[in-house]
């Protein structure tokens, strides 16, 4: 969600020496980033009242030479009952600023692709009511990611993670069709860990990770947890994949702030499950004679 100006083949203007558009693309670049004043901060602004909500969002784009500078825009927003932070995002889009960029999809909380940083807090713009909100509204990208373009940030590294740990099911003794019964009370124990929908907020809200970036993290700790403890899992499976979540960068590094709990939008007990697999781990280098 990048934006790119296109590079078009430009003719000299007669007795200058320049292009005959440069002026006018300069001024047209410039005046496709502004926010007009009447949507904008005032002190007495005639859009803000009593029906709007203040947003104050995050902008960057370092791509466009007026945006390379990150800095704060205001909108003030016509507010309605049951509206969302991502609704007022997508006003703000719609009606003021079309360069406005973030992520959204299935406005549900289920995509997890709305994660934002929203005052002072990880959350999904599509579950925040904006009228829970101390005003003004700030929006920011996911704190400790690279922020591609306002509130756009590279989830590249955190999708590693996740692919560290397999997160799929796997069986190599089962043979095609075969059908592998779970008990009810296994899928109750690992039921709240299927609910994970790769948003990245717990990664984005703990230290350890901010720190360390080979950290697996909360996230793929879970994704690991949700396998490990699956009945259907083979041992040796199980085995391998403990291995991989009790490395020096695994389990271990977790210290129980559960600011990762905190800010889960589907309540997932994260640092309880990372302390689970610990006890596993534990488990599995015991021996006994």
């Amino acid at each position: 969600m990048s934006t790119q100006i296109a590079e078009e083949q430009q003719t000299d203007e007669p007795g200058t020496g320049q292009p005959a558009d440069a002026e006018a693309e300069a001024e047209r670049e410039e005046n496709e980033y502004a926010v007009p004043e009447w949507a904008t901060e005032s002190e007495d602004g005639p859009g803000e009242n009593e029906d709007t909500v203040r947003l104050e969002v995050f902008r960057y784009d370092p791509e466009v030479e007026a945006k390379q500078e990150p800095r704060f825009d205001t909108f003030h927003i016509p507010l309605e009952q049951g509206m969302t932070v991502l609704d007022a995002l997508i006003y703000a889009r719609d009606q003021y600023d079309t360069s406005l960029t973030f992520r959204h999809s299935c406005r549900q909380a289920i995509c997890g692709s709305d994660a934002l940083f929203i005052n002072g807090s990880q959350r999904l713009g599509c579950q925040t009511q904006v009228q829970d909100l101390e005003t003004p509204v700030r929006i920011e990208p996911l704190p400790h990611q690279e922020v591609e373009k306002d509130l756009v940030v590279d989830m590249s590294h955190f999708y590693e993670q996740m692919d560290a740990v397999d997160p799929y099911f796997r069986s190599e003794d089962v043979e095609e069709g075969e059908e592998q019964r779970q008990t009810r009370e296994n899928r109750e124990k690992i039921k709240m860990s299927t609910r994970c929908i790769w948003c990245g907020a717990c990664q984005s809200s703990c230290n350890i990770a901010a720190g360390d970036n080979e950290y697996l993290g909360p996230a793929a700790i879970n994704m690991a947890y949700r396998f490990v403890m699956d009945d259907r899992e083979e041992e040796t499976i199980k085995q391998d994949r403990l291995e991989i979540i009790e490395q020096e960068h695994g389990v271990w590094r977790c210290q129980t702030q559960f600011s990762c709990t905190e800010v889960c939008p589907k309540d997932i007990p994260l640092t309880e499950h990372i302390q689970e697999l610990k006890r596993e781990a534990v488990k599995k280098n015991l021996k006994f004679w």
